[in-house]
């Protein structure tokens, strides 16, 4: 299947803001991780996906309140029973963040169990995120 990029919004607020008076790490970690499980979640069913780690997710510059951001999500490699998310952060159009998730396809008892979703690269662009994420799951297991 090609990949599909699906875009979330959210608008940066007081309540969202760490000791510098910019994005916390941790929420922009949840909205993170939440992205990509939506992508996850359009291509097999919600209650089946877990996520097992986040690789990578680096910021380039602090997020200011007031700030609306999108985060861009997309399946972009999957494994026999994995999926695995590639989510960028962009603000006023310019890149903010990136970095992986890994997610796992699981029964009603949580073992994994395959998920028959292939996903084909297409774009230059989607071969090079491709690469980058199997170098970093290379060095997990290396």
């Amino acid at each position: 299947m090609e990949v599909k990029t699906i875009t979330s919004h959210r608008l940066v607020k007081n309540e969202d803001l760490n000791h510098h008076g910019t994005l916390y790490a941790g929420r922009s970690a949840e909205w993170f991780v939440e992205a990509g499980f939506i992508a996850a979640a359009a291509l097999t069913r919600p209650e089946n996906i877990v996520c097992l780690k986040v690789h990578g997710m680096t910021f380039i510059r602090p997020v200011q309140p007031g700030e609306v951001i999108a985060f861009e999500s997309r399946i972009i490699l999957a494994g026999r029973s994995t999926l695995h998310a590639h989510v960028c952060l962009l603000s006023k159009d310019e890149f903010v963040l990136d970095g992986f998730i890994t997610f796992v396809h699981v029964d009603h008892e949580g073992r994994s169990q395959p998920h028959g979703i292939t996903v084909d690269a297409t774009s230059p662009e989607e071969h090079i995120v491709q690469e980058r994420l199997k170098a970093l799951l290379a060095a997990v297991s290396a």
